[in-house]
């Protein structure tokens, strides 16, 4: 039976495979670890291959239970000595042995800054020992001014997010530009993003594209993405999306998932390649079974529209369930509505207006519209005309075309406001501005809210039944058969009704 690895273990074995690290020897014997593996230790020492603790009484070893480190160089504090006792303990505490080991600090400069790094990292996270964030930030500093590339890259990363001092996105950039001159790759790729979104910098797209392109160049799975995303939108160069497609195809081949989510949009779309819904479908499987929110929803889209798959509500409500759970502002706003018309699920009203509240305190304008409708119509809740307008008046205001209209209802019949008629007809006139089809056209009418105008009311019915507004029909109808504003042409409204009927499917009514 093989023996359960801790966190510890994961740790050294990340040291031991990046990094030089101190060598261990064993007390009992002349065997040394040259890089403190820590497979080899335990199985030195719990399966008795030290002939020499063979012969030691159990007793006295229980006793001694520390570590000593032999550091002739004096580089480590007796606090990050003690740290290193602690950790190597952990590590060899499934051994039935605890043994007293030597650390030997090699004269070797890279290895003595990967430890002083290593205890950085572990005071960063609290690895087996209390998290302390200043004592990580001074010791990445103290390593990069000796020349660690990595604490350089590390120090970057705490300037900018504030980890142990404050933040400085200003010093985050000299860090990173430093660290990238010396190589480091990720550093390079977050020069990148300095330059793309500002940090620390001057937006400049040309730069990003450029940083992007060099660490695309040494196969960094992120930079490739960002690279393609640069061809697809035309940041820092022309516009090319088959080479995004083919960085994306890269990336995505290498396992990123922002990757595999977009390769999917493209074979979906035919974007930078033929279109594709069955490859569409399985892009987004692919990282949606990897836990990538935006293709779990796009799954359920795929299911819920039969885009590379035949229809499915009821897989497609388990997919918008499982992305709003992890927080999917859309997902909520679609289990809203799968609630609300039992589509691959029960028909529940609380729980569709539970889920539009959900999307709605996240900022979904359409979550927003829907909550203001719930209220209004006692879905899930019960009727409140006060709360359908303030949520209209909110979803209005960032532009929701269809909450204008109903605001212009609220106030002209004053649901949930005082009646107003001049802010019903602003209202519908915003909407209609906006391309809202039902707003207006009887305010100029009836002379409600503005001043009585049968040729803009003409106008108004006539627009609407060009985009194919059938309801409409019979208020121009009737300007043309009795010549109101317009002249007579009985005829007109029989060949309209004809041209109507074979596009009905498409109408609005």
């Amino acid at each position: 039976m093989t023996r359960k690895k801790g966190p510890i273990w994961e740790h050294f074995q990340i040291i031991n495979n990046n990094t030089p690290h101190p060598h261990v020897r064993c007390k009992y014997c002349p065997k040394e670890f040259k890089r403190a593996i820590p497979e080899r230790m335990q199985d030195h020492l719990s399966k008795k291959k030290c002939q020499e603790l063979n012969n030691i009484d159990s007793q006295s070893t229980q006793q001694n239970t520390t570590l000593i480190i032999g550091n002739s160089n004096d580089l480590l504090s007796k606090e990050e000595k003690k740290v290193l006792e602690y950790l190597l303990s952990k590590v060899l505490s499934s051994s039935p042995n605890k043994e007293i080991v030597t650390m030997h600090m090699d004269d070797n400069s890279d290895v003595t800054l990967s430890g002083i790094r290593n205890l950085g990292f572990c005071y960063q996270y609290g690895i087996e020992t209390e998290k302390n964030e200043i004592q990580a930030f001074k010791l990445y500093d103290e390593a990069a001014k000796k020349g660690d590339i990595y604490s350089t890259y590390q120090l970057g990363y705490c300037y900018q997010h504030g980890i142990g001092t404050e933040k400085n996105a200003t010093k985050a950039f000299k860090s990173y530009q430093a660290a990238s001159d010396m190589g480091h790759i990720d550093s390079t790729y977050n020069l990148g993003k300095c330059y793309e979104v500002g940090i620390g910098t001057e937006k400049n797209y040309d730069k990003a594209f450029k940083f992007y392109e060099k660490a695309a160049e040494k196969k960094h799975i992120i930079s490739m993405y960002n690279l393609g995303l640069c061809y697809d939108l035309g940041l820092g160069t022309e516009a090319d999306v088959i080479k995004a497609f083919i960085l994306y195809n890269k990336s995505a081949e290498k396992g990123y998932l922002d990757s595999m989510h977009q390769l999917g949009y493209c074979y979906e779309v035919g974007k930078g390649t033929e279109k594709n819904k069955t490859k569409a479908f399985k892009s987004y499987k692919a990282a949606a079974d990897m836990g990538h929110i935006d293709s779990t929803y796009n799954l359920g889209k795929c299911y819920a529209d039969g885009i590379g798959i035949e229809k499915n509500y009821d897989e497609a409500f388990k997919l918008y369930e499982r992305a709003a759970e992890k927080g999917h502002v859309v997902s909520m706003h679609c289990l809203g509505i799968y609630y609300e018309y039992g589509m691959g699920t029960e028909k529940n009203e609380t729980k569709a207006f539970k889920s539009y509240k959900a999307a709605a305190d996240m900022g979904h304008i359409d979550s927003t519209y829907n909550l203001g409708k719930c209220y209004e119509d006692g879905i899930g809740i019960e009727k409140n005309y006060d709360e359908a307008f303030k949520l209209y008046e909110r979803a209005a205001e960032k532009g929701h075309i269809v909450s204008m209209h109903c605001l212009g209802i609220c106030y002209e019949y004053g649901m949930g406001t005082e009646k107003n008629e001049s802010k019903a007809f602003e209202s519908y006139k915003a909407a209609a501005d906006m391309g809202h089809i039902d707003s207006l056209h009887h305010f100029y009418e009836v002379g409600m809210g503005t001043e009585k105008d049968e040729t803009k009311a003409f106008e108004s019915y006539k627009e609407a039944v060009d985009m194919g507004h059938i309801a409409s029909i019979s208020h121009p109808e009737m300007c043309y058969q009795n010549g109101i504003e317009t002249e007579k042409d009985e005829d007109y409204f029989a060949r309209l009704y004809v041209s109507l009927f074979n596009t009905r499917n498409n109408c609005h009514l």
